[in-house]
């Protein structure tokens, strides 16, 4: 159980209180937060973090190899959880980086925003 977050805030379950996520939805939660923070942002987590804003250094050519290698390294820490795939593009002023996961046997995928 985690709570829930959408466009990186707190989201409220009606009752003025924070609205809880499980299973699933729970594990995107994670995994969201942990592919938009940068690596090395939290003194005492170390490896918390990706990697992601190191793409706009890249060729776009190489993006996606990329983007599913930073997933990997991000979401390594996650039980049961594996990186299929990812695919980078562009939009307006940012990167939307959707990275495709596999956790206990159910397709998942998530899209996190970076700004450029």
């Amino acid at each position: 159980m985690s709570l829930l977050l959408k466009n990186r805030d707190y989201v409220r379950d009606g009752n003025g209180g924070v609205a809880v996520a499980s299973g699933g939805e729970a594990l995107l939660n994670e995994a969201l937060f942990r592919l938009t923070a940068r690596r090395g942002s939290f003194p005492f987590l170390p490896r918390l973090g990706s990697r992601m804003g190191e793409l706009r250094r890249e060729k776009p050519s190489g993006w996606d190899a990329l983007a599913r290698q930073f997933a990997v390294e991000a979401l390594d820490d996650l039980e049961d959880v594996t990186v299929t795939g990812a695919s980078v593009r562009r939009d307006r002023d940012a990167l939307l980086v959707t990275a495709d996961l596999l956790w206990q046997g159910e397709a998942l995928s998530v899209t996190a925003r970076w700004e450029e």
